[in-house]
């Protein structure tokens, strides 16, 4: 390896490092005084809620990098400009277009590792953190699931627990569903059997109830039961997405896809993921083309804060286009890609001319 090569690399790592610590050191900050503020009537040790700060972070950080991208690479240029190595390199046969390409590989291989082993490594830490924290939330007695058996709910009301089995969903009903009532000690009280529930509230209607007591059966045309469960409700059961794994989200899908569950949020999560690599990339190239335009600027703030300033406008854009891949007001591939098509034109027409910045 060429040593002007080692030299960027250990210079764009450097900063990426420095970057990654002053931001993860601020968000176990927000994190603590949340938690802090979560469990402010409950008594649990100290240490309990440093432990969830701390699990909770990096998934956190994983949301942050296209802003942790964007900043490494302005203080890696900045570090260049300051010390006059870009004028250097340039005297040296350097194109502005070949330290471009350099830093890309850099990031691309950097974004990578962030999209696979990052990501599963702040997955998990989440869904343990989830775990650990719905010991203490309202929502610790409900459960819903969905496997390749079906639907799975466990929800309690007042004294009673029902555990709830559904092969499909089609619109706002559970179809082919087995409903077993525990009481406080969780003896059986009835089992109740229907090939239709309307869960378009928590009052649900089951229709043509096949209801088992006591060795016994009764048909009931319409039977009502208070849940804790709506449509809307069981719509998001996977609102937390960002608690799964790769390999978990595909699993997940399929099993959405043979209960004729909606696939839009998971396909979202999933293909962003995805691109996610190339977004990092394209944030990087963004950052490194605005640092050429601005590098006659002499004060280091104004030129973090212009990159910031159209980081967020990216950002609220990204987000716009998610919420319309969310709501289907869009496809999910068009709501994950149409923005990485701009960013891709904005840094085409950046590229104009850099040899000569």
């Amino acid at each position: 390896m060429k040593v002007y090569i080692k030299f960027l690399t250990y210079t764009f790592f450097k900063s990426f490092f420095y970057v990654i610590g002053i931001m993860l050191s601020l968000v176990f900050i927000l994190n603590l005084l949340s938690e802090l503020e979560f469990f402010k009537d409950i008594d649990v040790d100290i240490n309990f809620t440093l432990l969830l700060s701390i699990i909770n972070s990096p998934s956190m950080i994983f949301e942050m990098f296209p802003f942790i991208f964007l900043i490494t690479t302005q203080l890696f240029f900045i570090k260049l400009f300051n010390n006059n190595e870009l004028e250097i390199f340039k005297y040296s046969g350097l194109r502005n277009t070949s330290l471009l390409t350099i830093v890309s590989v850099l990031s691309i291989i950097t974004a990578i590792i962030v999209s696979t082993l990052f990501y599963n490594f702040s997955s998990n830490l989440k869904n343990i953190y989830l775990e650990l924290k719905s010991k203490y939330t309202t929502d610790g007695k409900y459960l819903a699931v969905i496997t390749k058996n079906g639907l799975w709910i466990k929800d309690k009301v007042g004294e009673k627990t029902y555990i709830i089995n559904s092969s499909i969903i089609e619109g706002n009903f559970l179809i082919d569903s087995f409903i077993t009532e525990f009481d406080s000690d969780y003896n059986v009280i009835k089992n109740i059997k229907s090939p239709k529930i309307d869960l378009i509230n928590k009052e649900w209607k089951i229709y043509e109830a096949k209801i088992y007591e006591n060795n016994n059966y009764k048909n009931e045309k319409i039977l009502n039961i208070t849940t804790n469960f709506d449509y809307n409700r069981i719509q998001t059961l996977y609102s937390n997405l960002s608690s799964f794994g790769l390999l978990q989200l595909i699993e997940i899908r399929n099993n959405y896809k043979k209960m004729n569950y909606s696939l839009v949020d998971v396909n979202l999560h999933l293909l962003k993921l995805i691109s996610y690599p190339i977004f990092l990339l394209l944030m990087t190239i963004f950052s490194a083309l605005l640092m050429f335009r601005v590098k006659r600027l002499d004060n280091t703030t104004i030129k973090i804060s212009l990159g910031l300033f159209f980081s967020v406008i990216i950002y609220y854009i990204n987000n716009f286009f998610f919420v319309m891949g969310s709501t289907e007001k869009l496809s999910a591939i068009p709501a994950v890609f149409l923005p990485l098509v701009l960013l891709f034109l904005v840094n085409s027409l950046m590229l104009k001319d850099i040899n000569e910045k």
